[in-house]
């Protein structure tokens, strides 16, 4: 299994920093200035590298710095999964639900994820470590039921046992973190 890091779980102010913001120019340079609107996304993921998350103030400041129409990027960050519309845990995994997936056992594997974390689709754990979400089609249809963790590592044939291994092993993970920052 490919190595899962850790998301930006640390929520900070809502504004977009000064430092965000000359990000934004680099990305807007890399297009025509009549078409500086396709840095959209580039610009959603530096807001969510530095807040943890998307909100609704944060599209607002980047519709204004490229010229667009808030609902214009509020329909950019509604429409993909990688961007958060609100905190998140230390570990965001988002399920497939789309049909292929609940064909072979995804159905499943959500309802013990469930079972196994305390919570329900959308929610975070208690302890800030889990958020569960679903997710359209990730693609790997053939290796269903799939699971994507932190945007980036792809977990397919989830049965439970695979499920309960995963689980376990990132709260180990965070675990240790959480004691060598301590020391």
């Amino acid at each position: 299994m490919a190595a899962i890091h850790a998301t930006n779980s640390v929520v900070r102010p809502k504004g977009v920093s000064d430092e965000s913001k000359l990000l934004f120019a680099k990305e807007v340079a890399k297009y025509p200035s009549d078409q500086k609107q396709s840095a959209v996304m580039a610009c959603l993921a530096i807001v969510q590298d530095e807040l943890g998350y998307v909100s609704v103030e944060s599209e607002r400041e980047v519709a204004d710095y490229l010229g667009m129409a808030p609902i214009a990027v509020h329909e950019v960050t509604t429409f993909y999964n990688m961007y958060n519309q609100h905190p998140c845990g230390q570990y965001k995994l988002n399920v497939c639900t789309n049909l292929p997936c609940q064909l072979r056992d995804g159905g499943k594997a959500l309802k013990h994820l469930e079972s196994k974390l305390g919570i329900t689709m959308g929610e975070t754990t208690a302890d800030g470590l889990f958020t569960l979400q679903q997710s359209e089609c990730l693609g790997a249809c053939a290796d269903s039921p799939v699971m994507l963790v932190n945007d980036r590592s792809m977990c397919s044939f989830m049965t439970n046992d695979k499920l309960d291994r995963l689980i376990d092993g990132l709260r180990s993970t965070a675990s240790n973190e959480s004691t060598k920052e301590q020391l």
